[in-house]
């Protein structure tokens, strides 16, 4: 794979530093990251649906080796996304996945982390701010309400808080209210407001006959089956019926202050271990999270199958309803009746549609439920291949 190495500093203080470490030998990041990644791939030949290749290709302008050269290196970055953060500890700022997917960033306040993060393939990003002093920022925002406020999200790639709001006067007065300093910000003036997508008649699975939603995916609480899906389709006790999924019921959902819920089917009902991708089938082996910058598609009754990457984790979004934590960040599109179906990336489930802004025809933003929050809160296992 061929790479454009960069070191980049936005940490004023550190950039004798920086000129330092790249004046230096090449590292070693590149060589590890391609042996990590070939052997990555040659576990994924003929474990990936073709349909997912041809996505990839469309979504990305790339060939069907380039395909799986990005599905590689992102699972790669999802294992790291794993141990890195526990193993720098307070200097951690952050992993992404490059824009072209042939590097795996990862940001931190210490210089001296650089040779540790070369080793495990990933090439080292120094940074003024830590991912913890950035989330602290987030959580003194996060319990004001203010009309023009939309939510925040962490831009580790920036390394900066983001705040969207209808104009910068608004952002202004958040960020005094938070009592938070400024420097930690970035504002998105101008944004769109967010809406669940919900609400519109048609096949995947109706709400008290009223409503219509998708499913995310196949999970069991001990013996019971059913699926998660987002919670603003319905409260505990509503009932599922028509579309395609097997009739049942709400039995838990929270929304807002997060969007995720589960429902009960029938002892006799089936349950699938894979996602409908409209044009085939997804196999669901896992629940690994995938790293900021990685490859993801989603499937909804509406819109069918789209894919794009991954931005952010933890979001805040201020729907009308109220705030809604912990989501996930994507610039893949959807529409009304997409609401809690399924976001996949590779073959590890990611989360449930809850809303965002824009169209698939013209694009937009759209946000996700985790799925650990719904699996550990109702001790639902996921079904797996």
């Amino acid at each position: 794979m061929k790479r454009q190495r960069a070191l980049a500093v936005t940490a004023a203080g550190a950039i004798a530093t920086a000129l330092s470490l790249a004046a230096g030998a090449a590292p070693a990041s590149a060589e590890i990251l391609d042996v990590k990644a070939e052997e990555a791939r040659a576990e994924l030949t003929g474990e990936v649906a073709p349909a997912l290749i041809d996505e990839l290709q469309d979504t990305f302008g790339i060939t069907e080796a380039e395909a799986y050269d990005r599905l590689a290196v992102e699972d790669v970055a999802a294992d790291l996304l794993g141990e890195i953060p526990d193993s720098l500890d307070s200097s951690y700022a952050g992993l992404w996945v490059s824009e072209d997917a042939d590097e795996i960033f990862v940001a931190t306040t210490d210089a001296a982390d650089t040779n540790e993060l070369r080793a495990e393939g990933a090439t080292p990003v120094l940074v003024e701010h830590d991912l913890a002093a950035l989330e602290d920022a987030a959580a003194a925002v996060n319990p004001i309400s203010m009309e023009g406020y939309y939510g925040n999200y962490v831009d580790v790639v920036a390394n900066t808080l983001v705040i969207e709001t209808a104009d910068a006067a608004v952002a202004a007065d958040l960020i005094e209210a938070a009592g938070i300093d400024p420097s930690l910000v970035t504002v998105d003036a101008g944004a769109e407001a967010p809406q669940t997508y919900f609400v519109r008649g048609g096949d995947a699975y109706n709400i008290e006959n009223s409503w219509r939603c998708s499913v995310g995916f196949s999970v069991r609480q001990g013996s019971t089956p059913g699926f998660v899906t987002a919670g603003h389709c319905g409260a505990a006790g509503d009932s599922v019926t028509g579309g395609e999924a097997a009739p049942g019921t709400f039995r838990n959902s929270v929304f807002p202050g997060a969007d995720r819920a589960w429902v009960a089917v029938g002892t006799g009902e089936q349950l699938l271990d894979d996602v409908n991708m409209y044009s085939g089938t997804r196999d669901v082996a896992n629940a690994t999270q995938a790293a900021v910058g990685s490859s993801i598609c989603r499937s909804g009754s509406t819109t069918g199958w789209h894919c794009g990457t991954v931005q952010a984790f933890n979001q805040t979004v201020n729907y009308a309803e109220g705030a809604v934590r912990g989501m996930t960040r994507t610039n893949v599109c959807a529409e009304p009746g997409d609401s809690g179906g399924s976001f996949i990336s590779g073959n590890s489930a990611q989360g449930m549609t809850s809303g965002g802004s824009g169209n698939c025809s013209s694009g937009g933003t759209t946000y996700f439920q985790p799925i650990g929050p719904a699996l550990s809160a109702w001790g639902l296992t996921l079904v797996t291949s």
